[in-house]
């Protein structure tokens, strides 16, 4: 089954968050944001990844799904 496009817009957005540090947060601006990318902040936090609708900060699960996220661009991206 191939990712949905609102899987790859919460993957992307889940790179932008620093895997060494849990004090740095993200602000997703409604205002000036993709679509893709609000909603995609939305069904993170929903999900129970980040601590805010509009971004905030990872919680142990999102850290965890960033950590995951990496290896797996990192395979496909063959290195």
């Amino acid at each position: 089954m191939p990712f949905s496009a609102d899987c790859l817009a919460e993957l992307n957005l889940l790179t932008q968050f620093s895997s060494t540090s849990t004090q740095e947060g993200i602000k997703v601006h409604a205002h000036t944001a993709a679509p893709e990318t609000v909603q995609a902040a939305e069904n993170l936090f929903d999900k129970g990844l980040i601590s805010q609708k509009d971004g905030g900060y990872l919680t142990p699960l999102g850290a965890e799904a960033v950590d995951l996220t990496q290896k797996l661009q990192s395979i496909l991206q063959g290195g």
